[in-house]
């Protein structure tokens, strides 16, 4: 196993440019045409308080998720169309936008961009508007801490390159840590009452990340 997860690494780091590590990022990309930048700009302006001309975003937090569905075609699809889907009660008075992150990792480790790297993404209470968020295939039923080794080594890898790209990078949570964020400077949500409680993905995941990536000195919550 040790041995497949080391050539995992040395495939997905393949070489260095301008000091940022180049990695084997493909990019399938969601639907993100005028109507969902309106939504979003929608959005930041209700939740956040800001009128924009655009929905870029200065990076400080990367968020790992989990998808909770061991799918990679079904995950992408509930996050590839514009609006919400009318199953996601939990969420639907918070506005029709539809819910999304710049990343998705398949479970053999292969990593997808589904959008610009510094659009803002619907993907975690409060956060967004400074947040890179980063899914990945598995967390059955929001359950099992099923998050695969060739996972742990992408993640890692897509962090460097993350952090090396914008080095206004400063944090890394778990999605199941964003609530312990309301009192930091990148809290923005104005909604007291629009909260929603995650498990992904997993402590055990965020800690073997967060050893791999001790040198970048992102610090957590």
């Amino acid at each position: 196993m040790k041995k497949i997860v080391s050539t995992l690494t040395a495939l997905l780091i393949t070489s260095y440019a301008n000091g940022i590590e180049s990695i084997n990022i493909i990019d399938k990309p969601i639907d993100f045409g005028q109507e969902r930048i309106d939504m979003t700009k929608e959005y930041i302006k209700s939740h956040y308080g800001f009128e924009v001309e655009n929905i870029e975003i200065e990076p400080k937090i990367i968020v790992l998720h989990w998808t909770a569905e061991m799918s990679f075609d079904k995950s992408f699809k509930r996050l590839q169309p514009q609006k919400l889907f009318s199953d996601r009660k939990d969420i639907a008075n918070a506005g029709a936008l539809n819910v999304s992150a710049q990343f998705m990792v398949k479970r053999d480790g292969t990593i997808y961009r589904l959008m610009p790297e510094n659009w803002m993404a619907r993907h975690v209470i409060g956060l967004n508007y400074s947040s890179i968020g980063i899914e990945n295939i598995g967390g059955k039923s929001n359950q099992a801490e099923d998050l695969t080794p060739a996972q742990l080594q992408a993640n890692i890898a897509l962090v460097r390159y993350l952090k090396a790209k914008y080095p206004t990078i400063t944090k890394m949570i778990g999605h199941h840590e964003y609530q312990e964020m309301e009192k930091s400077e990148f809290w923005l949500e104005k909604d007291k009452g629009y909260r929603t409680e995650k498990t992904d993905p997993g402590a055990k995941f965020m800690q073997d990340v967060r050893e791999a990536v001790v040198d970048l000195n992102l610090s957590g919550v």
